[in-house]
C-alpha cells in the first residue's frame, strides 16, 4: 500500500502524537474534511453501464487456502447494501501496526470508519455476455477492500474482478480459520467473533511482519512476491472451478449464489493487475502462468523481483506510474522488460504521488491529505478516472474485448495534458 513507507509512517506518527486529545480529534476531524464539514468526501461510484455487486470467497479454511472479494456486474436491487471499507476492527489493529501506532488509538476509525465501497454486497449476478477476468494483488499494508475504486470501475463495464487478499505477511491484516481441538468444541469457551463464522472453525488473525533488526530486506520481499504470485494463481484456478460449476464451499456463510457464475466468464480474456507491491506481484504471475495474456502495473515497486525472471516475460505489461515516486533505478528496471516484439507501454500521470492510486486519496480533505501524502495535486478523481479508462483500453487492445474502450487508445500513448508518455525521470542509458 505503502511503498516504502517510511515518510508516510513519519507523517502520520505526527498527527497520532497530536491528536491525543478529544479537542484535538475534533479539530483533526475539520481539517480532514477540508475545513468544511458540508464536503463530500468518498469513493466515486463507478462509471459503467453496469451496477456493481461484491462478495467475498474463502475456499479453504486454512492459510493456504484462497481468499478474495469478487466484484461483478449484477442486477439492480432496493435491498443490497454496500459494504464498510474496512470490514471490521482487526484491519484497522492491522493499519495502526503497519504505521507503528498504539492499536487505542482511533483515529483511522475516526478518519475512515464511516465509508462505504461503491458496490453491493451480495447482490445478484448479471451479465448479458461471458466476463473478461483481472486479478487485482494489493500493496504493502492493504489489504482486499482498498482498491475499490478500481475494481468496483472494471467490473462496472463488464470485467470479474478477483481482490486478492494476500497471506505472505505483507497485508497489514488478514485472516485465515482453524479446527477447533476436540475440548474447545466440548467446552465452547472461546465464543465466535463474528456471527458468520463457520461451525467449529476458530478465526486466527495475520498481521503485517516489519523487517527484523538488521534483517536484509530483498530475501524478504522476493520470498513475499512469489507467494503473492502464487495466490494469485490459485485465486484464477478457484474461479476456473466456479465457472465450469464444480461444486465448492465458501466458508464465509455469505447470502451470494455463486452458482450463477457457473459459464459466467471468459477466461481466455484473463489479465492480471496491482499496484506497488502488487505491481511487482503482476510481474511475477505474468512469468509464471503464460494464462494470464497481459498485466497492468500501477505504480510498481520493481525490487522484489528476481533479475532473471524479465526475459522470461512474454506477455504485455503496461506501467501506470505516479510524478512523485518513481526513481531512476525502478524505472531501469521496467526498462529491462522493455522488448521490440511485445508491447511494453509506460506513462506517468502528472500531479500524483504513490498513494493516489489506493482509495485512501478519496478519503481525505485537501490539506491532510497532501500532508499525509494521500493526495497530490490533481484532483484524485481525475487521476483515477485517466488511470482506469488506460487500463480499459489496454485490456481492450490485448483480450480482444469487443467494447468501446479503445476510443481511450491516445491514453496509452500519454496524449492528454495531464499524461506524460514514458516517465519523468531522467535515466541514464549505462543503469539499464
Amino acid at each position: 500500500m505503502f511503498g516504502h513507507g517510511g515518510i508516510v509512517r513519519l507523517l502520520v506518527k505526527r498527527i497520532y502524537d497530536w491528536t491525543k486529545t478529544e479537542l484535538r480529534l475534533r479539530t483533526l476531524g475539520l481539517f480532514v474534511m477540508g475545513n468544511n464539514r458540508s464536503n463530500h468526501l468518498g469513493i466515486p461510484p463507478a462509471k459503467g453501464p453496469h451496477p456493481v455487486g461484491c462478495t467475498d470467497f474463502m475456499l479453504d479454511h486454512t492459510a493456504h487456502g484462497s481468499f478474495f472479494r469478487l466484484y461483478y456486474p449484477c442486477q439492480e436491487s432496493d435491498k443490497a447494501e454496500k459494504p464498510d471499507w474496512v470490514p471490521c476492527r482487526e484491519y484497522f489493529n492491522g493499519l495502526a501496526d503497519f504505521m507503528k501506532m498504539s492499536r487505542s488509538s482511533a483515529i483511522f476509525n475516526y478518519l475512515f470508519g464511516a465509508f462505504k465501497i461503491p458496490a453491493y454486497m451480495d447482490a445478484p449476478f448479471r451479465a448479458a455476455e461471458k466476463c473478461p477476468v483481472v486479478i487485482f494483488s494489493h500493496g504493502l499494508g492493504a489489504f482486499r477492500t482498498l482498491y475499490s475504486a478500481i475494481c468496483a470501475e472494471l467490473a462496472s463495464r463488464g470485467f470479474i474482478v478477483a481482490s486478492v487478499e494476500h497471506r505472505d505477511e505483507s497485508s497489514s491484516a488478514t485472516y485465515y480459520y482453524r479446527e477447533m481441538t476436540e475440548e474447545e468444541k466440548a467446552k465452547q469457551r472461546v465464543p465466535k467473533t463474528c456471527a458468520s463464522d463457520p461451525d467449529n472453525l476458530l478465526k486466527v488473525w495475520m498481521y503485517y511482519r516489519a523487517l527484523k533488526h538488521g534483517e536484509s530486506e530483498f530475501p524478504l520481499r522476493n520470498k513475499q512476491v512469489k507467494q503473492r504470485a502464487d495466490e494469485c494463481i490459485l485465486a484464477l484456478e478457484r474461479l476456473e472451478e466456479i465457472n465450469s460449476g464444480r461444486p465448492l464451499q465458501n466458508v464465509l456463510k455469505t447470502e451470494f449464489d455463486w452458482t450463477t457464475l457457473e459459464n459466467s466468464m471468459d477466461l481466455c480474456k484473463l489479465a492480471v493487475m496491482g499496484h506497488s507491491f502488487g505491481g511487482a506481484t503482476a510481474i511475477e504471475v505474468l512469468c509464471k502462468e503464460v494464462k494470464f495474456k497481459c498485466g497492468v502495473a500501477l505504480d510498481a515497486w520493481m525490487f522484489p523481483l528476481d533479475e532473471e525472471i524479465f526475459p522470461r516475460v512474454k506477455q504485455p505489461i503496461f506501467f501506470i506510474n505516479s510524478e512523485r515516486f518513481q526513481w531512476a533505478g525502478n524505472i531501469s528496471r521496467m526498462r529491462k522488460l522493455d522488448s521490440a516484439l511485445i508491447q511494453r507501454k509506460m506513462i506517468t500521470i502528472r500531479g500524483t504521488v504513490h498513494q493516489s492510486f489506493p482509495d485512501f486519496t478519496f478519503l481525505t480533505g485537501d490539506w491532510i491529505g497532501k500532508f499525509m501524502k494521500l493526495k497530490g495535486e490533481i484532483d484524485p478523481e481525475v487521476a483515477i478516472d485517466l488511470s482506469n479508462k488506460a487500463s480499459l483500453a489496454f485490456l481492450q487492445r490485448h483480450l480482444g474485448i469487443d467494447k468501446d474502450f479503445n476510443q481511450w487508445d491516445p491514453l496509452i500513448d500519454g496524449e492528454d495534458e495531464n499524461l506524460i508518455q514514458g516517465t519523468n525521470v531522467t535515466v541514464l542509458q549505462s543503469s539499464i
